[in-house]
C-alpha cells in the first residue's frame, strides 16, 4: 500500500439531518465552522445534512411507484405516425 495517501486528521463529527432533527456522532475529515454540543456534553463540529437514511424515501418506505407502463404507451402514441412513414 502507498504510504502518506490518507488523512491524518480525523475526528469526531456531528451529522444533523436538517429534515427531521436526526442526528449521529461519528469520526471524520470534513471541515466545517459550526459546532454543537452533543449528548454527552462535549462540543463537536457540525456538518448539516438535507437528506439522511432517516429521511430518504428508498429507507422509509414512502417511494413513489412510476407507471413506466403508461409512459411506455404515451411515448408510442406521440411517436405513431413517425413510425408508419418510416415502415412504408
Amino acid at each position: 500500500m502507498k504510504k502518506d495517501i490518507h488523512p491524518k486528521n480525523y475526528r469526531f463529527v456531528v451529522f444533523k439531518d436538517m429534515s427531521n432533527d436526526y442526528a449521529f456522532l461519528t469520526r471524520s475529515t470534513v471541515n466545517t465552522k459550526e459546532t454543537i454540543v452533543w449528548e454527552d456534553g462535549k462540543e463537536y463540529p457540525l456538518v448539516k445534512l438535507e437528506i439522511s437514511h432517516k429521511s430518504h424515501p428508498f429507507f422509509t418506505g414512502k417511494m413513489k411507484l412510476v407507471d413506466t407502463a403508461g409512459r411506455v404507451d404515451k411515448f408510442r402514441n406521440r411517436y405513431k405516425k413517425f413510425q408508419e412513414k418510416q415502415s412504408n
